[in-house]
């Protein structure tokens, strides 16, 4: 028998990979992928102000995220903007458009049903308990 640290990793690197499976299908349908959705998320959570490129890196959800060149894309769609900071010009901005706003309403809904889908066997307690046990991993 596996060691339990082995066998709840393993566990749930495979949950993971469906439900990252399953919100990279409805990011599709949207012409983004998962890891742009999560961006445009947490610039609408910093909305207006936005967010310096280095804090939208510690929100991406795989690690060796190349940060700026998704910026760059989501840009060239216009769902967002970047500008340097006017109290350091070396930092550069991100802002979520409006346009960006509006992919968000339009998207969350379907991705919403889908995560209620695919945790369905789960009580609300116990999916509070997995966002404070999947938090403690990364803390």
């Amino acid at each position: 028998m596996a060691n339990p640290a082995q066998e709840a990793t393993v566990s749930l690197l495979v949950a993971a990979g469906h439900l990252l499976q399953a919100l990279e299908e409805v990011c599709a349908r949207y012409d983004i992928t998962a890891e742009q959705y999560n961006m445009l998320r947490v610039l609408r959570d910093a909305h207006p102000e936005g967010q310096p490129r280095n804090k939208v890196a510690t929100h991406c959800t795989h690690r060796g995220a190349d940060v700026t060149r998704m910026l760059d894309r989501l840009e060239r769609e216009g769902l967002v903007a970047r500008a340097r900071a006017p109290e350091d010009r070396r930092c550069s901005m991100a802002r979520i458009t409006k346009a960006g706003l509006k992919l968000l309403g339009r998207i969350e809904p379907e991705i919403g049903a889908e995560m209620r889908r695919l945790t369905k066997s789960l009580s609300p307690t116990e999916l509070r308990q997995l966002t404070r046990l999947s938090e403690a991993l990364v803390s």
